[in-house]
């Protein structure tokens, strides 16, 4: 019982670095299209404030709440199951498939990937990640 609650465990810190390393290629992107196409963002503060409150990086948002979600899964006061890692991973598969009639994240993550090379590479790997967990 032990090392299923520790290979869940494992697998829950796997998944987190996974998303947690997209989370932060697709705001690094969202920024250099935002200082192009709207303005230069002066420091460390106005930029968390942006991605914090302002609608072009809301779309994000979605994803940063999942990874709470596995954060919260993870606690060592409630230890996860393999059925909990599963669940999760399947809903971050669904998280990061892009659809262009989608809304919300699946429509902006669908447009990304149509723009950025960068995009669909770290897609790419982290689907192909997302697969062996």
């Amino acid at each position: 019982m032990e090392q299923m609650r520790e290979s869940a465990s494992r697998r829950l810190a796997e998944l987190r670095t996974l998303l947690l390393g997209h989370h932060k290629s697709l705001l690094e992107l969202e920024r250099a299209v935002y200082e192009r196409d709207v303005a230069r963002i002066a420091s460390t503060g106005e930029y968390l404030n942006l991605v914090m409150s302002d609608p072009w990086f809301a779309w994000l948002r979605e994803l940063s709440r999942f990874i709470v979600q596995v954060d919260e899964a993870a606690s060592p006061r409630n230890p996860p199951t393999d059925a909990t890692a599963d669940r999760l991973a399947g809903e971050a598969r669904r998280l990061l498939t892009p659809d262009e009639a989608g809304q919300g994240f699946a429509r902006r993550y669908f447009e990304v990937l149509q723009r950025d090379p960068e995009a669909v590479l770290a897609h790419r790997d982290v689907t192909a990640a997302l697969e062996k967990l």
